[in-house]
């Protein structure tokens, strides 16, 4: 009777061959294995609401999956839907979204709304080369609203899949490409049910970062985070949390708030208009209304 070989997180792992067909399916069986017995349960997981997927993909974006389920329900709470959250004032989305971080995920994830319903009726394309032409939206993440909302079988590569293809498969390499990558995931992946498989990769993507050595450190694509502290996205996120409560501000009493050099808070001041977060009218700065 054949054995399906059991999830190894040691040193060395198991080794799988990156040309064998027999090799890919062990494997294969293997991720699935892991994700019935200790697969995560969390809120996106539960749907395939277009809409909801979109929230939950733009979140995940940077932000660590504790964080978002504590967000996700919060913001679903304040925008339902595509046309509530395309209605709203950015002040408005801006404060929810606060804790999230990297707050230009929100005005994009605005944009997407309001891209849905003038272009789309109100429908959320099924195609990734479309989806990934959408603010904020490039083509891991169009790839990857396609799978969990529509369950197509879309072959992509993000942070966590590919740890664990570099774990599993290339144990002897000290620098890998994607592009070496891709052949063998498009080989595993099952296109009955890849919603399925691709939360399996990412569970136990997110568990392999914990344990030992990150396979990520060998990938070719692989930079390390910068530091937050003392950040212009520090100073950035704490500029909008001022005018959301404080609404109205000049660039005088926005400077005074801070021990920073003024050129650094005037220049970010300038940066944050012309993205769109701020409005400047006459002296004062407040939150862009739309």
């Amino acid at each position: 009777m054949k054995t399906t070989r059991q999830v190894s997180l040691d040193t060395p792992p198991p080794r799988y061959s990156r040309k064998d067909p027999v090799s890919i399916r062990e494997f294969r069986e293997m991720v699935l294995v892991y994700y019935r017995e200790h697969g995560r349960d969390l809120a996106w997981r539960r749907t395939m609401d277009p809409y909801r997927i979109l929230v939950s993909e733009i979140m995940l974006q940077q932000t660590q999956v504790e964080r978002v389920a504590i967000k996700y329900p919060v913001f679903l709470a304040a925008f339902p839907d595509f046309p509530s959250l395309a209605d709203s004032p950015l002040s408005e989305v801006l404060a929810v979204w606060q804790g999230m971080g990297y707050n230009r995920r929100a005005i994009s994830l605005q944009k997407c709304a309001r891209r849905v319903i003038d272009e789309f009726d109100g429908v959320l394309p099924q195609d990734p080369e479309i989806l990934a032409t959408f603010p904020g939206i490039g083509r891991a993440t169009a790839s990857s609203i396609c799978v969990f909302a529509f369950n197509l079988p879309v072959v992509f590569i993000e942070t966590n899949i590919r740890r664990v293809f570099i774990h599993f498969f290339f144990g002897d390499h000290e620098e890998v490409n994607d592009s070496a990558i891709l052949p063998i995931a498009q080989e595993a992946l099952p296109v009955q049910d890849p919603r399925t498989w691709y939360n399996a990769l990412m569970d136990l993507g997110t568990v392999l970062k914990k344990t030992g050595e990150n396979p990520n450190r060998r990938s070719r694509h692989y930079t390390k985070q910068s530091a937050f502290e003392g950040s212009d996205r520090k100073i950035r996120g704490s500029i909008l949390r001022l005018l959301l409560a404080e609404k109205n501000l000049t660039q005088e009493d926005i400077i005074g708030k801070y021990s920073e050099d003024p050129i650094r808070i005037a220049r970010i001041l300038h940066d944050l208009a012309d993205e769109g977060f701020i409005a400047c009218s006459g002296s004062s700065y407040t939150i862009t209304s739309r």
